[in-house]
């Protein structure tokens, strides 16, 4: 780093002085956190054998495994734009963290070659070298193992929180989302349930650990059910190697006989809410009534045992009337719970809390929305310049849709090792901790590094130093079995 300070002296204190100089200091210390729990879990390194990087290996700068982590840690700071990498390009905590290199050689300048040529990468990947792995992560293979990763890593988590053995039974929720978009970007479109032009992915998530275990990007106008069977069944199957049994919780628009019965026949339960139509509300007529006495000033819940069938089923199911009467309201409110657990084993009420555990799913899926926030902008437009000149021949557009969904893809691995840490975080100080809160606490955390011989000081100061003191020692906990 350069020698040269220069000071400014605000009139206001005269005992203040400001130096303005060069100096390792960072502000995203937790890119250090963040490469230690990859490590542990060995996410990067598992897509980066397995990925097909059909670069030349002798004209390599950044291997593919730092490409990974610098799209990762990027993603899991905050820094969902590519173009941040050519803003973070020399910052040193970034630097050592997506690093091969050991030693003090992530933070020295790259050697060259006889030719001049850099042999080893100096700073971080730039912006059109990002875009370049995008679009390698984007043909349908690597999706596919995107899509794996997410899955395998979720139920390797899984195991190692309970000692290395299946759960007795996992919550299982499927639902979709909205994501905005701005622009014409292929496969968006505007949906009048939302109000606005998306796209609409697909995701199945565990309520009880939190982890995303699937995600497919899908066309902003699709109905919520589209091409959930073998999305879900793909799931099921996967979560055997988890937990003895699946329960699947979905919402009102999923329910259609052919799911339903490719779900039974693979042995899961599942509870789903259903809409109410002219039959449903016939039936529940003579149960929409009090009981005598005097209204009570406390919610209060009715169950009652039905058996049903849609016209498009081909048998009957067990449908459980919920009726509740609301404190300080006139009419009774209902609706209808749908599921294939016997009376005996679920009943009603018992059936009510677990399909409420959707909160909570719902509640990690926000979160993913809202902190990871997917900016899905990628459209096929043509290459007007290379390195500042008109382009010797016009390549064709990218598939911007295959681009999007593995940009949603990587949100999604980014989510889950943000959550691994958040849990840590968790179980380290005994409090519960918001996605968000463990960013600006532990991730976003200014620090300064310095190097003596082969020696790298990072210092961590304040709470973000308090709370990597506690963390630190739990972070084994997190050390998965090797993948194969």
């Amino acid at each position: 780093m350069g020698d040269s300070v220069s000071e400014i002296r605000p009139t206001f204190n005269g005992s203040l002085h400001v130096e303005c100089r060069e100096d390792r200091i960072t502000s995203d210390a937790g890119a250090v956190l963040v490469r230690e729990i990859d490590d542990l879990v060995g996410l990067s390194a598992w897509l980066a054998e397995r990925l097909h990087d059909p670069r030349d290996p002798d004209k390599l700068v950044h291997p593919l495994i730092e490409l990974l982590r610098t799209r990762l840690y990027l993603l899991v700071q905050g820094r969902r734009d590519q173009d941040d990498a050519d803003t973070l390009r020399d910052d040193p905590a970034f630097r050592v963290a997506v690093s091969q290199r050991r030693g003090v050689a992530p933070l020295q300048a790259a050697a060259v070659d006889e030719c001049g040529q850099k042999r080893e990468p100096e700073g971080l990947a730039s912006q059109p070298t990002l875009s370049r792995l995008n679009q390698l992560l984007s043909d349908p293979q690597s999706r596919r193992l995107l899509r794996d990763a997410l899955s395998e890593f979720a139920v390797k988590r899984i195991l190692a929180a309970n000692g290395g053995r299946k759960r007795q039974s996992l919550g299982i929720d499927v639902d979709s989302f909205p994501i905005d978009v701005y622009g014409e970007q292929p496969g968006s479109a505007y949906n009048g349930h939302y109000e606005g032009r998306i796209y609409h992915p697909l995701m199945a998530s565990v309520a009880e650990t939190g982890d995303i275990l699937d995600v497919v990007l899908r066309k902003g106008n699709v109905h919520t059910a589209d091409d959930s069977l073998d999305f879900i069944l793909a799931i099921l199957d996967k979560m055997k190697e988890a937990c003895l049994s699946a329960f699947l919780r979905i919402d009102a628009g999923f329910p259609e006989d052919k799911l339903l019965s490719a779900v039974e026949s693979r042995g899961a339960r599942y509870v789903a809410r259903i809409k109410n139509n002219a039959v449903l509300d016939r039936m529940a007529v003579p149960h929409k009534r009090r009981p005598s006495g005097r209204p009570t000033k406390e919610l209060r819940i009715w169950f009652h045992e039905m058996t049903y069938k849609a016209e498009s089923w081909s048998r009957a199911r067990r449908v459980v009337l919920v009726v509740q009467e609301k404190p300080g309201e006139l009419f009774l409110h209902h609706f209808w719970l749908l599921t294939n657990c016997s009376k005996k084993r679920k009943p009603g009420n018992v059936l009510l809390e677990m399909y409420r555990e959707r909160g909570t799913a719902e509640g990690h899926q926000g979160e993913f929305k809202d902190v990871l926030a997917p900016a899905l902008s990628s459209a096929p437009r043509w290459k007007m310049k290379y390195r500042g000149q008109p382009p010797a021949k016009r390549s064709r557009p990218v598939d911007a849709f295959a681009q999007n969904e593995a940009t949603l893809l990587m949100n999604a691995l980014a989510y889950n090792l943000a959550h691994t840490g958040r849990t840590l975080v968790a179980e380290a100080t005994g409090e519960g901790w918001s996605l968000r809160r463990f960013r600006e606490r532990a991730l976003l955390a200014a620090a300064r590094i310095t190097t003596h011989g082969r020696t790298i000081t990072m210092v961590v100061g304040g709470i973000a130093g308090k709370l990597w003191e506690k963390l630190w020692p739990k972070l084994g906990r997190v050390a998965l079995a090797p993948t194969t």
